[in-house]
């Protein structure tokens, strides 16, 4: 799908393994399935609660539209068509702000962090999986809970 920069279903392994910062904020240690992604990432507790043991789907894209086209990132509520954030439950905008790499023992490793408002995400894994993104770049990240 064009705009997509990942997607994956993770599992919640741990949350606040350092102890609760903020009232309504969590962070959540994850594990993806397909690519054994490490996800950290801080999400508004109190809008979307999760449990240790949650599934969901998360897709990371740099447009809303579903035909790939970008947009500005501005909330237009005279917009009516179709968006990608439409089938799913939580979603933020933010920017990748540092990528680090780690090419020891033969495999290379990458993390993406992006900031959402102050809400923080780790994205850590094979590098393949993350050559999509880049500093400076504005994503969204789209989240949905799976009933197993």
């Amino acid at each position: 799908m064009a705009g997509v920069l990942f997607e994956d279903i993770f599992d919640v392994k741990d949350i606040d393994p350092d102890g609760k910062k903020f009232e309504r904020v969590s962070r959540l240690h994850c594990e993806s399935e397909s690519f054994k992604m490490d996800l950290i990432l801080d999400i508004n507790s109190q809008a979307y609660p999760m449990e240790l043991g949650d599934k969901f789907r998360m897709v990371i894209c740099t447009t809303l539209k579903e035909d790939g086209k970008p947009d500005d990132g501005d909330y237009d509520s005279t917009d009516t068509g179709p968006s990608r954030a439409d089938s799913f439950e939580y979603a933020m905008y933010g920017k990748v702000y540092r990528i680090e790499g780690d090419e020891g023992a033969g495999d290379s490793r990458l993390s993406a962090y992006v900031s959402y408002g102050g809400l923080l995400m780790r994205l850590q894994g094979d590098a393949n999986n993350l050559h999509g993104f880049q500093i400076d770049t504005h994503v969204y990240l789209l989240m949905k809970k799976l009933a197993f």
